[in-house]
C-alpha cells in the first residue's frame, strides 16, 4: 500500500513538472508568460517615492516635467553632471557648495516612520497594491543590502529596515506589496568601469535578495536607459524570476528592462505623466495591461517648493483614474514622504476623497475591462465606459441634465445609479440605450466628483 503510494506521487511530481511552464532567457519566451490577472483587477496602486532626495526635498515648480523631478537632486544640483542652474543655486545658497548630497544621510532619520499608519491610509485610499523606491538611481537602499554596504538604511540614517517594516504592514492590511528598484546608479564607480561586474557581482544579486527577502508580487524598475536589456542580463533574471523565485506564481513586472524595451518587452506597459506617447487606442484594441504613474503634484519624491496650485484636486485625480481604467488600464499614483516619515496632509486628503469615492463606484473600477466600443463611442470629455462580465459602466464626471445616449447596446437587464435607490428610466430601441439622470436632492447622498450608470447585460 505504501509502495503504490509513493510510486502515485512521483508520477504525480513527474506530471506536474513536465507541464509546469519553463520560460528561457529569452524575449520570445519572457514575453509569453501573461500577466497575472490579480495586477489588471486591482486598477488602482500607491507609487512611494523616498530617500535622502526627501532631504533637500527641492525642485522647480515651472517648466518641462522632468525638470520637476526632486528625486534627481543629487544629479541636478552636481554641476559636473549636469546643466540644471536652478538646482546648483539652490543647493549652494541653502547648504553650501561643500555639503555633499551624502552628507543628508545623517538627516533622514523617518523617526515619524509608522508603517501601521501608512498602511492603513493606503487601504481607506481604495488602491489595492503598493510600490516602494526600494533603490532610486543614488543607489541608497531602503533595506539592509550587502550589496550597498553603509549606504543603506539598517546601516546609515534611520538604522531601520524601512522596506521590511512597510511590507508587513501592508502584507498584513491585505493589499499588494511591491518595489521600484533602478537598475544603474549615477555615481557607483563599479557602474562607470564595469558595466558586466556591475550587473553580475551587484545588481542582480541585489534584485534577488530583494525577491528572496520580501516575496513582492510587483518588480517596478527603472534606469533601464542607458543599455540593452542583453547588457542588464534582464532574460536571464526574469527566466530566474518566473521559474525559480518564491513568487514566480504571481509576480508582476513592468517593461523597462532595458533602452529598447519599453511598451515591447516585459510584463504590464507603463506611461509617466503621459509622455509616452497616446496609445490608448492600440491598448484597448489588443488587450495588454499597461499603467499610468504620475504624482499627486509634479514631482515624485516629496518637494518642499510645490504649493496647493501644484497640486492636483481630489476631482482631477478620480477624473484621471476613471480615465485610465476606462482604457484597460491602471493608475499608479505616487505620494512623497518627508524626511522624517510623514505623509503629507494634503496627500491623505486627495487619497481619502479618491477612497471615499471609490467606496461608492468601485465596482465600476475593480476587475473591469475596456468595453469593445469604448474608442468608438467615447463621448467626449465627461463620459467613459467601463465593462465586467455581461455588465456596462457609463461614468460621468459632470451631472447629465439631458438623457446620455449610448450605442452599441442592445440589451439591458436593468438599470441602476451606484450609490442611488430610486428608478433610472430609460429606453432600448435597436442599437441605442437612452438614460437619464434621476431627479436627486441633497437627501440622497451621492457621491461627488463622478457618477456611475450600471446597465446590467449591456455589455454583450
Amino acid at each position: 500500500m505504501k509502495k503504490t503510494f509513493f510510486i502515485s506521487l512521483i508520477l504525480s511530481f513527474s506530471l506536474h513538472c513536465g507541464y509546469a511552464q519553463v520560460y528561457k532567457p529569452t524575449w520570445e519566451s519572457i514575453d509569453s508568460r501573461p500577466v497575472p490577472e490579480w495586477f489588471s483587477d486591482a486598477k488602482f496602486g500607491i507609487f512611494i517615492h523616498w530617500g535622502l532626495y526627501s532631504v533637500p526635498a527641492w525642485a522647480p515648480t515651472k517648466g518641462p516635467v522632468y525638470e520637476k523631478y526632486s528625486e534627481w537632486y543629487w544629479a541636478r544640483q552636481n554641476p559636473k553632471d549636469k546643466p540644471f542652474p536652478a538646482f546648483t543655486e539652490f543647493h549652494n545658497s541653502v547648504y553650501g557648495a561643500k555639503t555633499s548630497y551624502t552628507d543628508f544621510v545623517s538627516d533622514f532619520k523617518a523617526e515619524m516612520f509608522d508603517p501601521a499608519k501608512w498602511a492603513e491610509i493606503f487601504k481607506q485610499s481604495g488602491a489595492k497594491y503598493i510600490v516602494l523606491t526600494s533603490k532610486h538611481h543614488d543607489g541608497f537602499t531602503l533595506w539592509p543590502s550587502e550589496q550597498a554596504w553603509n549606504w543603506n538604511s539598517v546601516e546609515a540614517g534611520p538604522h531601520r529596515d524601512l522596506a521590511g517594516d512597510l511590507t508587513q504592514a501592508v502584507k498584513q492590511a491585505g493589499l499588494h506589496m511591491g518595489f521600484y528598484y533602478s537598475l544603474y546608479e549615477w555615481y557607483n564607480p563599479l557602474y562607470k568601469k564595469d558595466l558586466p561586474k556591475y550587473v553580475s557581482d551587484h545588481m542582480i544579486p541585489q534584485m534577488k535578495d530583494l525577491v528572496d527577502r520580501y516575496r513582492p508580487e510587483i518588480l517596478w524598475t527603472d534606469g533601464e536607459w542607458e543599455q540593452t536589456s542583453d547588457q542588464w542580463k534582464s532574460p536571464d533574471f526574469l527566466a530566474w524570476l518566473y521559474n525559480e523565485s518564491p513568487v514566480k506564481e504571481t509576480v508582476v513586472v513592468n517593461d523597462r528592462w532595458g533602452k529598447e524595451t519599453r511598451g515591447k518587452h516585459g510584463g504590464f506597459y507603463t506611461t509617466e505623466y503621459d509622455l509616452v506617447g497616446d496609445l490608448a487606442a492600440d491598448r484597448v484594441k489588443f488587450g495588454h495591461p499597461w499603467e499610468e504613474c504620475r504624482g499627486i503634484g509634479g514631482s515624485f519624491g516629496y518637494n518642499r517648493n510645490e504649493n496647493l496650485e501644484d497640486y492636483e484636486s481630489s476631482e482631477s485625480l478620480i477624473r484621471i483614474l476613471i480615465d485610465k481604467v476606462s482604457m484597460g488600464g491602471n493608475l499608479l499614483l505616487n505620494i512623497g514622504p518627508t524626511a522624517d516619515g510623514r505623509i503629507p496632509v494634503i496627500m491623505q486628503q486627495r487619497l481619502k476623497d479618491i477612497g471615499d469615492w471609490l467606496s461608492i463606484n468601485g465596482e465600476a473600477i475593480y476587475g473591469t475591462r475596456a468595453w469593445k466600443n469604448t474608442i468608438k463611442e467615447k463621448k467626449g470629455e465627461n463620459i467613459f465606459f467601463t465593462a465586467k462580465g455581461d455588465d456596462l459602466y457609463v461614468i460621468a464626471t459632470q451631472w447629465q441634465n439631458q438623457p446620455i445616449k449610448v450605442q452599441g447596446v442592445t440589451k439591458a437587464n436593468t438599470v441602476s445609479m451606484l450609490g442611488f435607490k430610486g428608478k433610472i428610466n430609460y429606453k432600448v430601441s435597436e442599437n441605442t440605450i437612452t438614460i437619464n439622470f434621476p431627479q436627486v436632492s441633497p437627501s440622497h447622498s451621492l457621491s461627488k466628483y463622478a457618477w456611475v450608470l450600471k446597465i446590467a447585460g449591456g455589455a454583450k
